[in-house]
C-alpha cells in the first residue's frame, strides 16, 4: 500500500521475459530435408481457416487477405505497449525426435519459437521490416515430451507484423486418446453454501467436468474446483471426469459432503458481506488524517497502517500514532484505544497491518522470526486488537530463491513468516483474525513465473506469496489481493487483463477461487480458496493508486462473480455467491473522495 501517489510496478516483467527470447539470438536458415516418415504437424499454418487452432494474446491476432506469402490468407498480429502479440498452438509430437519449425514473416522484430520441448527451447527472430523472410529453427524433444507449443510474437509497442505458411516438420505424435478416469476425489473445504473439491491430475487431460448428482455443475482447467450455490445442512454427491480433444472419460467414484448450517459463509468472525479498509494511523499524506472515532460504520474491518520494522532484517515491529507535527488533529493514545473498543463493541474488527510500501520485512533468521512474534504480540495486546494483516510488499520476499514448489518452501523468509504467523494464531486462538493484502505480482503472476518457471525464474519473487497463503489457508480469514499498481496479468483464459476495469477484477478473483497450475505445471496446482475467504482489493480514488475502478465497473465485477451476469469477455469457472466483499486503500482516501467507494458498497449490498 502506498503512502504517496501512484506508481506502476512490475509492468516491465513481461518485457524482460521477452528479452530472454531476444537474447537467444537470430537464426535464419534453410530447412533441412524431411525424413520419409516426417510430416507437417502444424494446424492451419497458412491461416486459410482463420485463427482455427491458434490462440493470440490480448485479441492481438487477425487474419487478412493482404499481404500474404502463399494462399489467400495470412496472420496479422498487432503488439501493444504491454502485449507482444503472441500467437501459439499446442502440437502433439513424439519423444526423442527431431523437428524443424519454419515460417514466413514480414515486419520488424518478429519471433518464431517452440517451448515445452523437454530439452532446450528454441527461438529465432528478424528485425528487418521489408519483404517476406523465412525464419527456421530446429529442436529435439525430450524422452517424455508428447506436446510442444509453437509460437510467433512481435515486440512491445511496435507496428503490426505478418506471419504465413508456418510448418512444423517431423514425425507425427501418437493420436490423442480419451484421458483416464480421475482418482482421489475428495473435499477440501465445506461451507453452508459451497463445497471445495480436489482430485489427482490426469495425464493428457486438458480440463475436467464436475458433476453434482449426475448433473454437470462446473468445469475446471486443473484438479480442483468449488461448487457454490448449495443449501445449508444438505447432503450432496459429487463426481468428476477428465476431458481433452478426444472426448470425456467416465465419471469418477462419488464422494458425498454435507454443507454446514447457515451463518455467514462458514465464518462467524465477519458479516456475510464485509468492507475492509486501511486507516492511515501512523503517518500523514495528501488524504488527511482520519480519527478512529470518525470512521463510518460502513467499515467492518479496519487495518491500522502500519506497524513497521526497526530494520529490514530485525523482525522487530513498532507502531505509534502519527506525530502531532504531521497530523495536527491526531487523537490522544487514550482516545484512540477507547475508539477501538467502541468499534469492537459495534461488531467491527481492528487489526494491525504490517509492512506497506515502505515497511520492508525479511524474516531471514529464527531470531528475526521470534522478534516478530514478540513485537507484534505487544502491539496487539497494547491496543486490544483483533488480529493481524500481512501487507508485505517489494523486497520483503526477495530472498525467495530456489523454491520451485509452493507446497514445500525452503526459503528462510517464507518458512519463518509462516512459522511466525502460526505462533500468533496459536497464542490468540480461534478468534484471531488473519488477513493478507499481497500484490498481484506475488500471487496471480505465479500462474506463469513462480520459481524456475517457463522463463527460468527471472524474478523469483513472482508468486512468492503462494506458499504463505497455502500453508496458512486453514488459518486465513480473508485474502484481498491488491488489484492495482500492476502490469497486465494473464488469467485462466490465457489472455492478459489490464487493471482499471471489471474484466481485470473478474479474472484475478476467479483465479483465487478456482485455483490454477503454478508456472504452468499441472502437477503443482494451487487450490482455490473458499469464496468467504476472498475480497477484491481496489484503490478508493484516482489519487490512491494506479488502477482506480469506477463504481459502475466495480458493480459489473461483483455481478459477474456473485451472479454470473455482466461477465463481458471473461467467463468465470464458477458462480461465487459467497464472495466476502471488497477491500480498499484506503479509508482516508475514500473520505477525501467524499466516501464514493463505501457508499457504493453499501448501496450494492443493501447495507
Amino acid at each position: 500500500m502506498e503512502r504517496t501517489g501512484p506508481t506502476v510496478r512490475f509492468s516491465g516483467l513481461l518485457a524482460a521475459a521477452t528479452a530472454a527470447v531476444l537474447a537467444a539470438g537470430a537464426l535464419v536458415a534453410t530447412a533441412p530435408a524431411a525424413g520419409a516418415a516426417d510430416m507437417d504437424l502444424a494446424r492451419n499454418g497458412g491461416f486459410e481457416s482463420g485463427l482455427d487452432g491458434w490462440s493470440c494474446t490480448a485479441a492481438s491476432g487477425a487474419v487478412v487477405s493482404t499481404p500474404v506469402h502463399g494462399g489467400t490468407k495470412a496472420l496479422k498480429a498487432t503488439p501493444a505497449g504491454s502485449d507482444n502479440a503472441k500467437c501459439s498452438q499446442s502440437v502433439t509430437v513424439k519423444p526423442n525426435s527431431s523437428y524443424t519449425l519454419s515460417a514466413w514473416v514480414q515486419g520488424s522484430y518478429v519471433y518464431l519459437g517452440a517451448s515445452g520441448t523437454g530439452t532446450t527451447d528454441v527461438s529465432t527472430w528478424t528485425q528487418s521490416s521489408g519483404a517476406w523472410k523465412q525464419l527456421t529453427t530446429t529442436f529435439r524433444t525430450g524422452p517424455s515430451t508428447t506436446s510442444v507449443s509453437v509460437y510467433t510474437h512481435g515486440w512491445y509497442g511496435t507496428p503490426a507484423h505478418y506471419v504465413d505458411d508456418l510448418t512444423l516438420v517431423g514425425p507425427g505424435g501418437d493420436p490423442v486418446v480419451i484421458p483416464a478416469v480421475p482418482a482421489g476425489l475428495k473435499t477440501t473445504a465445506i461451507t453452508s453454501s459451497s463445497v471445495a473439491l480436489s482430485w489427482n491430475a490426469v495425464s493428457g487431460a486438458s480440463g475436467y467436468n464436475v458433476y453434482r448428482g449426475g448433473t454437470k455443475v462446473a468445469t475446471a482447467t486443473g484438479p480442483s474446483a468449488t461448487v457454490t450455490g448449495l443449501t445449508p445442512s444438505t447432503a450432496y454427491s459429487f463426481q468428476v471426469s477428465a476431458t481433452n480433444a478426444a472426448g470425456e472419460s467416465a465419471k469418477s467414484a462419488a464422494v458425498t459432503a454435507t454443507t454446514t448450517a447457515g451463518g455467514g459463509g462458514g465464518d462467524t468472525k465477519l458479516p456475510a458481506r464485509a468492507l475492509v479498509g486501511y486507516l492511515h494511523s501512523s503517518f500523514a499524506n495528501g488524504s488527511g488524517y482520519t480519527r478512529m472515532a470518525d470512521v463510518p460504520d460502513s467499515w467492518d474491518v479496519i487495518n491500522l497502517a502500519f506497524g513497521e520494522p526497526t530494520s529490514v532484517t530485525s523482525g522487530d515491529i513498532r507502531f505509534a500514532l502519527c506525530p502531532v507535527a504531521e497530523c495536527p488533529n491526531v487523537e490522544s493514545e487514550a482516545e484512540f484505544k477507547a475508539a477501538i473498543k467502541a468499534k469492537q463493541a459495534a461488531g467491527k474488527k481492528v487489526l494491525i497491518s504490517i509492512g506497506g510500501q515502505n515497511g520492508q520485512v525479511q524474516l531471514a533468521s529464527t531470531a528475526a522470526r521470534d522478534a516478530f512474534v514478540t513485537s507484534v504480540s505487544k502491539i496487539i495486546d497494547t491496543y486490544g486488537l483483533d488480529g493481524l494483516d500481512i501487507d508485505f510488499e517489494g523486497h520483503s520476499l526477495s530472498l525467495n530463491t530456489g523454491d520451485t514448489d509452493f507446497r514445500s518452501p525452503t526459503s528462510p523468509v517464507i518458512v519463518n513468516l509462516i512459522s511466525a504467523v502460526k505462533s500468533l494464531k496459536a497464542k490468540y486462538g480461534s478468534d484471531f483474525v488473519l488477513t493478507m493484502a499481497p500484490e498481484t505480482f506475488f500471487v496471480q503472476l505465479g500462474y506463469q513465473f513462480y520459481g524456475s518457471g517457463p522463463w527460468g525464474g527471472q524474478d523469483p519473487r513472482a508468486g512468492a506469496y503462494l506458499p504463505v497463503i497455502h500453508a496458512l489457508r486453514d488459518d486465513l480469514t480473508l485474502l484481498h489481493v491488491q488489484d492495482y499498481n500492476s502490469g497486465p496479468i494473464m488469467g485462466l483464459d490465457n489472455q492478459y487483463h489490464t487493471m482499471g476495469g471489471a474484466d481485470f477484477h473478474i479474472a484475478m478473483t476467479d483465479m483465487l477461487l478456482a485455483g490454477f497450475p503454478v508456472a504452468g505445471d499441472t502437477t503443482k496446482v494451487f487450490p482455490g480458496l473458499r469464496p468467504d475467504q476472498v475480497a477484491i482489493g481496489l484503490p478508493a480514488s484516482t489519487q490512491a493508486g494506479n488502477g482506480h475502478t469506477t463504481p459502475a465497473e466495480v458493480n459489473k465485477a461483483l455481478n459477474c462473480l456473485i451472479k454470473k451476469t455482466d461477465c463481458g469477455s471473461y467467463q468465470t469457472r464458477g458462480t461465487w455467491s459467497d464472495l466476502r466483499g471488497l477491500m480498499t486503500w484506503s479509508i482516508n482516501w475514500d473520505r477525501f473522495n467524499n466516501w464514493e467507494f463505501s457508499r457504493n458498497f453499501d448501496a450494492y449490498f443493501g447495507n
